[in-house]
């Protein structure tokens, strides 16, 4: 295991903040893989699971069987993590600008696309160098003013050349669910049910500029624009896989996800030895642009109706906002059918609060489908 220490910009005097990746295995050899966890620093679960995947990954190398490359950013935010007010930790947005940090990364199918147009043959490999080395510059000169814009910039350096990239969150209550883009549905079934997804949503392009889709998208865009005449892979299968809910950290199920990660790495080709059987699926792929997000129309206090996994009608109550002072209860109905896989942890509501998401199967939303 090799560590390598990434300083970020000083916001200010007297202050430095680090990133630290481990890397496994060795560069350009096989297949990159490339996990990070709290990106959204107050989601803890992928820390734990990938301090476990660390133990297991040095093992590993010590008999020899990285068979690629495996590099870890298990702390992919010190910004956010250090954002804590009275032991409440911020770690979704940057108090310095408000911005989200898994939100602005880079359009790399706009900044390359018309420049590599005279590169691209008949070789889809060739082309996928061509690609990589155009997206290796557009990162190079990103221009950095803030520290914010560092760590950005640090973490695509990492990952931009990587064939798998895994970013590892987690909502407030939940069932393991992840985001992924539609047209990578082959590579990345392998994946969901090794983790045991129970919730699988796809998308041709969330329109919120994440981090996973930054490395994605380009692909299959450039795929639409180019082919069949010049072949173009789609190289980098990306997820968002949300580890369940912001409490659910702990040693049983952090193993048990490490363990499931490490048996898709050998699936994938990057570890060896005896590749496990590839699990049953949890659930049927639903469209991100299905799933509706149930959202409080009053404040009160919450009162849940259906619990994690159930199967919810439309028309459905899924929760109550009762005021105590005038004893109005205010039913919150889903309008689509699907999969509750998500609720808000807290049990008071303003207005407008998120309280829940239902993975419906029919797409009704267009723009932005992650929202902020």
């Amino acid at each position: 295991m090799r560590i390598e220490r990434h300083p970020l910009l000083s916001p200010s005097l007297g202050t430095q903040r680090e990133l630290l990746s481990f890397h496994f295995g060795e560069a350009g050899r096989g297949q990159k893989v490339y996990l990070q966890a709290s990106l959204h620093a107050d989601e803890l679960p992928g820390m734990l699971v990938l301090h476990h995947l660390k133990h297991l990954l040095a093992q590993a190398e010590v008999r020899g069987e990285v068979l690629g490359e495996v590099v870890i950013v298990p702390v992919a935010n010190p910004i956010g993590l250090a954002q804590t007010v009275m032991h409440d930790q911020f770690g979704r947005f940057d108090l310095n600008s408000g911005e989200n940090f898994n939100r602005r990364y880079p359009d790399f199918f706009a900044a390359i696309a018309d420049g590599i147009a005279t590169k691209l043959g008949a070789d889809a490999e060739a082309n996928k160098r061509v690609i990589r080395t155009a997206m290796v510059d557009v990162v190079a000169h990103q221009p950095v003013l803030t520290e914010l814009d560092s760590l950005r910039r640090t973490l695509l350096r990492l990952a931009v050349d990587a064939d798998v990239a895994l970013d590892l969150h987690c909502d407030n209550e939940a069932l393991l669910h992840i985001y992924t883009e539609a047209p990578y549905l082959e590579q990345a079934t392998p994946m969901y049910r090794y983790l045991g997804a129970e919730t699988v949503l796809l998308a041709r392009g969330s329109g919120a500029a994440s981090f996973d889709e930054a490395l994605s998208g380009v692909w299959w865009q450039l795929a639409e624009r180019f082919g069949p005449q010049y072949p173009i892979p789609l190289a980098c299968l990306t997820a968002t896989v949300e580890l369940r809910g912001k409490t659910d950290v702990g040693h049983e199920s952090a193993l048990r996800d490490a363990a499931n990660l490490y048996a898709f790495l050998q699936h994938r080709g990057v570890l060896a030895g005896a590749v496990p059987a590839i699990p049953e699926a949890c659930c049927e792929p639903t469209p991100l642009a299905g799933s509706e997000t149930l959202r409080a129309p009053c404040a009160g206090v919450i009162a849940y109706l259906k619990r994690l996994g159930e199967h919810i009608q439309a028309g459905e109550v899924v929760a109550e906002i009762i005021d105590p002072m005038t004893d109005k209860v205010t039913e919150v109905k889903a309008t689509v059918e699907g999969r509750l896989f998500a609720r808000a942890n807290r049990r008071y509501a303003t207005r407008g609060l998120d309280l829940g998401k239902v993975a419906g199967k029919v797409a009704f939303r267009t723009g932005n489908l992650l929202g902020a």
